[in-house]
């Protein structure tokens, strides 16, 4: 996951990039809304965590400019506490809103939050593969790849239910339904295509002998 840090200090910037690394998630860095904006057109970002007061251009006005570019998750950091600032805030569709000075684990918690809840509503990712599912579309390595809706309906159900085998007879009744007047080789033959689709993860799809399939996957600490 990309997050974009903007803040005209550079200490606090630092201190924000090391620990969201120690998380494992990519970090890019702006000293105003200027730039942040620039490197929102040339990278693909996720998350925004954003200081209010800056030179050239402010967090506010920067946030309003994105917001037309692309409608992504914001936290704005700010220096001052006034309600007025966070309602301010909040009518733009900011996320979070953090007071300086601020603890950086809380402030990772905070990132952690909103990835979360955006991914449970909108996407489905795991390592490489990410399920849009508003736009319905799926992406391996962020490219896009071409399934048909039941190989999309497939890969949905075994990631939704990631580390769970899922019985061949489970998988007809989800995916084509009870009515279906198919056999098991239905989903073996949708399984092999799948995984051709899914190139170097295909083998993230594992055949439990006897059963039918699942999706094996560990997080990594």
């Amino acid at each position: 996951m990309n997050i974009l840090i903007v803040d005209d200090e550079k200490l606090i910037r630092e201190v924000i990039r090391e620990y969201l690394n120690l998380e494992g998630f990519v970090t890019y860095e702006a000293e105003n809304g200027i730039d942040a904006i620039n490197v929102i057109k040339r990278h693909n970002i996720d998350l925004v965590i954003m200081d209010i007061m800056m030179p050239k251009m402010d967090g506010y006005t920067a946030c309003k400019e994105i917001k037309h570019l692309k409608d992504i998750p914001f936290i704005m950091l700010s220096a001052r506490s006034e309600e007025y600032d966070k309602l301010i805030g909040f009518d733009l569709g900011i996320d979070d809103y953090v007071t300086k000075p601020f603890s950086p684990k809380e402030l990772v918690a905070r990132v952690k939050a909103i990835t979360k809840r955006n991914n449970r509503e909108e996407c489905l990712i795991l390592s490489g593969i990410k399920i849009d599912d508003l736009a319905h579309e799926v992406y391996v390595d962020d490219k896009i790849i071409e399934l048909t809706p039941k190989e999309y309906d497939l890969l949905k159900c075994l990631m939704e239910n990631k580390n769970i085998a899922l019985s061949r007879e489970k998988l007809l009744s989800a995916i084509w339904g009870y009515d279906f007047y198919g056999d098991d080789r239905t989903v073996d033959t949708h399984i092999k295509t799948l995984r051709s689709r899914l190139g170097k993860y295909r083998d993230l799809i594992k055949t439990v002998r006897g059963m039918g399939y699942k999706i094996e996957y560990k997080e990594k600490n």
